[in-house]
């Protein structure tokens, strides 16, 4: 099956993004990564914003499916939430998954109107929308200590937030850094 010159675009930014960063990404570097005439780019995604947003989105729509095809593998509340952990954090190092176009840009800041900033923070959402689910299944089902469910997700997501942002961004993470981590989480959480 061939990319079609939409597609190669919106892979040749997701690439940029990820190495370059929003700012530091132009319409001109993508269209030559994707060996794509300019002109199809403002054609097929208008501004930087909005090609911004479908990368962004695109890689935060496989996400969230990765994360939740892990936590139905688990048999109880803590075994999800294991494998939510691990999922997320095997998803970070994934080449093929472009996770850094998440990392470097922050849709948070770079997106320009509140109609996009809230479809991107919605987006977000969902994964710990999700990890809150399975805390609370744990909680009930007696695999988690009992801990405030809401609370909880948000340390864990800090966890894995801050775990990927160090081996990723920074020269100092131990190789052993995911491992340790969950291993740290499986010991906090579990009854």
């Amino acid at each position: 099956m061939t990319m079609t010159k939409k597609d190669a675009l919106l892979l040749a930014a997701k690439e940029l993004f990820g190495e370059y960063g929003y700012s530091e990404t132009t319409f001109k570097k993508i269209s030559e990564r994707a060996g794509v005439a300019l002109g199809l780019l403002t054609h097929h995604y208008g501004n930087k914003e909005k090609l911004f947003l479908a990368a962004g989105l695109d890689v935060l729509d496989r996400f969230i499916v990765y994360l939740q095809d892990a936590c139905a593998k688990g048999n109880n509340g803590y075994e999800s939430v294991m494998n939510f952990c691990r999922a997320y954090l095997d998803f970070s190092i994934d080449k093929n998954e472009h996770f850094m176009v998440l990392v470097r840009c922050s849709p948070y800041s770079d997106m320009k109107t509140k109609t996009d900033r809230d479809i991107m923070y919605e987006k977000f959402n969902q994964a710990p929308r999700e990890l809150e689910y399975h805390v609370r299944r744990g909680i009930e089902d007696g695999s988690l200590k009992s801990l405030p469910a809401y609370e909880t997700t948000t340390v864990l997501t800090c966890n894995l937030v801050g775990s990927i942002r160090t081996k990723l961004l920074t020269p100092y993470a131990p190789p052993s850094l995911y491992d340790d981590v969950l291993e740290f989480i499986s010991r906090s959480i579990k009854a």
